[in-house]
């Protein structure tokens, strides 16, 4: 081996004894992903399993876990899995999006390794590549709090995830081939609970079965494609205690909106009668909704659950107003025994405005969609992998949208979308919705504070109407129709990272983009170097590793 090389290895291998605390305890998964054969909505189908499960399996894990996935990729075609809300600290390298990862060859496999670093809450994981989510290939993803930090309520007697999404009846492959031909998709056919459907007066198997009087933690999450789910649960009452990853002020709820990419965390205790009770979930804002229910029983009862299911709230509004009522529990620990409000981040001077319009045209007779006259489109060569080599240039300009967007957008343009945003720097993104729709948009690599959310135009004035106290620190943030929503945030992890719109048509089809936190200092006090079992593909390929960072 030359000189060269073998330094490169040694100070990577260094790196990665480096990356973690020695004390930290590892876990070890090995995941076939595989086709499957099942009917969620009576119709059979092919699926993505993951160990043969749909949903796949539960990943339970505590903060500062070390977590190794081997993924046997048994498709046809490549395959990535990205690890929604988990924020690689100095690690975009696991993020497992095409920007930063090259995707699993058919009939081999790679080994994530990924740490949630001072993380708590509830998550999910789903694949990337192409329309696969479509399929399957999602699960759930808890991170426990350690045992030495305090929850800001009593241990349940069980704790549960529960996954609800849109469903479509045909592949993965025949949707793609839908977008890629100019058509869209249409209204779901179906809602699911954990992979099923069910019927009231049908013969319903118990999803759970509940001790009389014990209070039971569900995780709900939409793991869906387009549609926001309101889900609730048949006489019972849902306290909400975390929502992607943060404490929040318990209130009770009887129905909860959850958009497109969202985990919200709840408390429900058994306080009714000795009987079986309807979940429901069912779709919000789009011309026909559709629903599913799921039992949950009381243990030892027979009594079926009533026919009469509660129904889901009425417009927009209502949901808007839900938003307002979500708080951070500016006392509760978080990951780490501080209370999470002790980053008083209304307190700290904005730097950079960064507004994103959604945009809709037509390009070369197809639809496409971006963000600000640009639509993304992922390249041969992951970004990041290009970046890293100091490649860029070859491949990608940085900054090709402006931070505010023309008045009138008339034209799309169709190439990568890369913004450079300075290591550190703290951030206004405003998401503006020009379109009847809803929206919801997800950052990778952060958390960041979602502090308002009005209908119209988002202008300077606005401002006075932030909650710069206590807004909730999340990951993802839903636009309403004709609406904006304003997030503020440090990028103070390096790397880059996905902006994405969580309605997966719209992703797919360009409304995307990436932005490039780069450390100054290249330094391993930043971001950890390249891993050594990193898939190098595009104009990477065989290439020597760069010099690596060091402290």
């Amino acid at each position: 081996m030359q000189g060269g090389r073998l330094l490169t290895v040694l100070v990577c291998l260094a790196t990665t004894v480096a990356m973690v605390n020695a004390g930290d305890p590892y876990f070890y998964y090995t995941w076939n992903v595989t086709y499957g054969t099942i009917a969620p909505l009576g119709i059979p189908q092919q699926v993505i399993l993951i160990n043969g499960q749909f949903p796949g399996p539960n990943l339970n894990s505590t903060s500062n876990n070390n977590v190794v996935i081997n993924v046997f990729n048994n498709l046809d075609e490549p395959f990535l899995l990205t690890w929604s809300g988990l924020q690689h600290r100095k690690n975009s390298w696991q993020d497992g999006v095409a920007g930063t990862s090259c995707p699993i060859p058919a009939g081999t496999n790679f080994t994530y390794h990924f740490q949630p670093k001072d993380q708590i809450g509830s998550y999910f994981y789903y694949p990337t590549t192409a329309l696969h989510r479509y399929s399957g290939g999602f699960g759930g993803l808890r991170v426990n709090s350690r045992l030495l930090i305090p929850v800001p309520y009593a241990d349940p007697e069980e704790d549960h995830t529960i996954l609800i999404n849109d469903w479509y009846t045909k592949s993965h492959t025949a949707l793609k081939n839908f977008l890629d031909s100019g058509r869209t998709l249409g209204l779901p056919d179906g809602v699911l609970i954990n992979g099923k459907s069910g019927k009231v007066g049908g013969k319903n198997e118990p999803l759970f079965t509940l001790k009389p009087g014990k209070t039971y933690k569900f995780r709900i999450c939409n793991v869906g494609f387009k549609s926001t789910l309101n889900f609730r649960v048949q006489g019972h009452k849902m306290k909400l205690v975390e929502m992607e990853g943060s404490h929040v002020l318990q209130n009770d709820y009887d129905s909860l909106d959850i958009h497109v990419g969202q985990c919200f965390a709840v408390l429900v205790t058994a306080d009714q009668t000795a009987k079986n009770y309807y979940m429901v979930a069912s779709t919000r804002f789009l011309k026909k909704e559709v629903s599913t229910i799921g039992v949950m029983s009381y243990a030892g009862s027979k009594v079926e659950a009533s026919a009469v299911i509660p129904k889901a709230p009425v417009g927009w509004a209502w949901s808007l107003n839900q938003f307002r009522s979500f708080r951070w529990n500016l006392t509760a620990s978080a990951a780490r025994p501080n209370p999470q409000g002790s980053y008083h981040y209304g307190k700290i001077n904005i730097t950079r405005t960064i507004k994103l319009a959604n945009t809709k045209n037509m390009v070369d007779g197809k639809i496409r969609f971006g963000f600000n006259g640009v639509s993304h489109v992922d390249t041969e060569t992951p970004l990041k992998l290009a970046e890293y080599f100091g490649m860029a240039e070859k491949i990608f300009k940085y900054n090709v949208i402006k931070d505010e967007p023309a008045a009138k957008i008339t034209t799309l343009t169709v190439e990568p979308n890369v913004l450079n945003v300075t290591f550190r720097t703290f951030v206004e993104i405003i998401f503006e919705n020009h379109e009847k729709s809803m929206a919801s948009f997800h950052l990778d690599g952060h958390s960041f504070f979602a502090v308002a959310s009005e209908p119209g135009r988002w202008t300077p004035e606005k401002r006075k109407n932030y909650n710069l106290l206590d807004a909730v620190s999340r990951h993802t943030v839903q636009v309403y129709p004709k609406s904006w929503s304003a997030i503020l945030l440090t990028f103070d992890n390096a790397g880059m990272w996905n902006i994405r719109s969580e309605n997966w048509e719209r992703r797919y089809l360009g409304q995307q983009l990436y932005v490039s936190v780069l450390s100054p200092e290249k330094s391993l006090r930043d971001e950890y170097n390249i891993p050594l079992n990193t898939n190098l593909c595009g104009i990477v390929k065989g290439l020597p590793l760069p010099t690596p960072y060091t402290i």
